[in-house]
């Protein structure tokens, strides 16, 4: 009898879904209220958007309606777009990290009928890009929506000065902050413009921190002391500090232990860190002597500010990202790009300029031989030379980025 039962067929383990469930897989997105459908086409990647208003009328009317707007906000972040910008001053050609493609911007050109076209775009933050002209106005715009507004003139009085940094701090997709810090390396200040008052504040001036654990500025390193030469934009730099024209002013900030801070580099290659809640500067420990030749940019990643490094040593050039430890007051390094892809950058006087992103790193390398990106994952090490970016079946070579959050909801 054993046997005879063993043979008896079991049942199976399938089940049927019931009935309801078989209306729920066949639900259309025809059938969502217009807010369940905004909330649902709110988390299609950003390059979908415009795609939206030609799939159908309804389709259409969603995409341009406030709710969907309010429903895109409540995405806690998007993969970053990175603005890049060629020699001419082309402002209209991004590459996508999500879909890791080059992608070109559909609106007309940035700022055509706002301003000069001498602008260049200079900082960034959250959904925003910050573009300056020759006569020292600002721009504030949305790349993905192509709206654009001109910021109130800054007092004649302060553009008579120095300027060393321009940072963006977005606190908000609704409200922004625009940083210069200008003066002489000893006697530094800094102008906020604030966009819920939409007036710029009063210049506040910097006092040079001069605790034991901090490095004096060195007094006898003069831009003279480097050696000098025509980069890719016909520009003459110094060998110590190449710097492309669209990151004269390059800097991050940073909010560290609730201050805000913003690091830039001095003309010498050094880091200087503006901590503008406590109002004080100071200067980071150099990396190499003043008269070696190396190529350097700051970024922020996550919060902190780490330094790109490309430096040239017995025919062998050499692409490292560091850290500064603030306990030791030392550098260290954090990664570094293998040598069989650094090796090609030997003798070929190449402008690095960076830009971070989360855990990521997009590199522009350029100079009269060569022009390659590459995005370098900091904690996994991870090093990847992207594609050529072809227009029209032209290739483009561009100078530098600036990284930005794809927002349509982000106002200017």
């Amino acid at each position: 009898m054993e046997k005879a039962n063993s043979c008896i067929p079991r049942p199976s383990r399938k089940r049927k879904l019931p009935q309801e469930g078989n209306d729920m897989l066949n639900l259309s997105l025809d059938e969502l209220t217009d807010d369940l459908l905004e909330r649902v086409l709110s988390w299609l990647p950003t390059s979908a958007f415009f795609r939206l208003r030609s799939v159908c009328k309804r389709w259409k009317s969603v995409a341009a309606s406030e709710g969907f707007k309010l429903a895109c906000s409540r995405i806690p972040s998007r993969e970053p777009w990175f603005f890049m910008v060629d020699p001419s001053l082309n402002q209209s050609v991004v590459f996508d990290s999500a879909e890791r493609s080059w992608r070109k911007l559909n609106h007309p050109p940035l700022l055509s009928n706002n301003c000069n076209r001498d602008s260049i775009p200079v900082a960034a933050a959250g959904g925003l890009v910050c573009f300056r002209n020759m006569s020292g106005d600002y721009f504030i715009c949305n790349p993905v929506t192509g709206s654009c507004r001109e910021l109130p003139p800054v007092n004649p009085d302060y553009l008579d000065r120095p300027l060393h940094a321009i940072a963006v701090n977005a606190y908000s997709n609704y409200s922004y902050k625009l940083i210069l810090v200008s003066g002489d390396l000893l006697k530094l200040s800094f102008k906020v413009y604030n966009s819920s008052a939409d007036c710029w504040e009063e210049k506040i001036m910097l006092r040079r921190k001069t605790e034991d654990d901090c490095t004096e500025f060195d007094s006898n390193v003069k831009d003279d002391d480097a050696m000098y030469f025509l980069n890719k934009a016909g520009n003459v730099v110094a060998t110590n500090m190449q710097r492309s024209p669209s990151k004269q002013y390059s800097s991050v900030i940073t909010l560290k232990d609730g201050d805000e801070i913003v690091y830039f580099l001095s003309s010498s290659g050094t880091v200087v860190a503006c901590n503008l809640t406590q109002k004080h500067f100071s200067e980071y420990p150099r990396l190499l002597p003043v008269f070696f030749e190396y190529s350097i940019d700051v970024v922020e990643c996550k919060g902190e500010m780490l330094v790109v490094m490309l430096s040239e040593f017995f025919e062998s050039a050499s692409l490292r990202v560091w850290r500064f430890d603030e306990k030791t007051k030392t550098w260290h390094q954090i990664a570094s790009m293998p040598p069989a892809m650094s090796h090609e950058y030997c003798g070929k006087k190449v402008d690095v300029n960076c830009v971070g992103a989360g855990d990521q790193i997009f590199i522009c390398l350029s100079s009269v031989d060569l022009c390659s990106y590459v995005l370098c994952d900091i904690v996994a090490n991870e090093w990847v030379e992207l594609p050529k970016c072809c227009m029209n079946g032209e290739p483009m070579n561009f100078m530098s980025a600036f990284s930005f959050e794809p927002r349509i909801e982000a106002c200017v």
